[in-house]
């Protein structure tokens, strides 16, 4: 079986940080490029931050600088540092692989606010 179970979503003020996990139970995801991605309230999932299998990593315009996307492959788990966290950061954020993509999982919120 394979489960993508996301956590550390929590409510922060502007300015804080987070760490997301993600943790692929029933898989070994070290051949596939993982991925986060966010829903916030009234728009679409997007594609925030991905990491190849080799270590490389991209982002969103959004929030480059700010967050750190990792992977620990013998753990089988996605990380997401999020720093100087903004209000527009605010969304569900979900973990996936970039393709194929597994079964959605139900996100963990994030929440910035004063």
């Amino acid at each position: 079986q394979v489960q993508l179970v996301e956590s550390g979503g929590d409510l922060v003020q502007p300015g804080g940080s987070l760490r997301l996990s993600c943790a692929a139970s029933g898989s070994i995801f070290s051949l596939y490029t993982m991925a986060w991605y966010r829903q916030a309230p009234g728009k679409q999932r997007e594609l925030v931050a991905h990491i190849s299998t080799g270590g490389y990593t991209n982002y969103a315009d959004s929030v480059k600088g700010r967050f750190t996307i990792s992977r620990d492959n013998v753990k089988n788990t996605l990380y997401l540092q999020m720093n100087s966290l903004k209000v527009e950061d605010t969304a569900v954020y979900y973990c996936n692989r970039i393709a194929p993509l597994l079964p959605w999982g139900q996100g963990t919120q994030v929440t910035v606010s004063s």
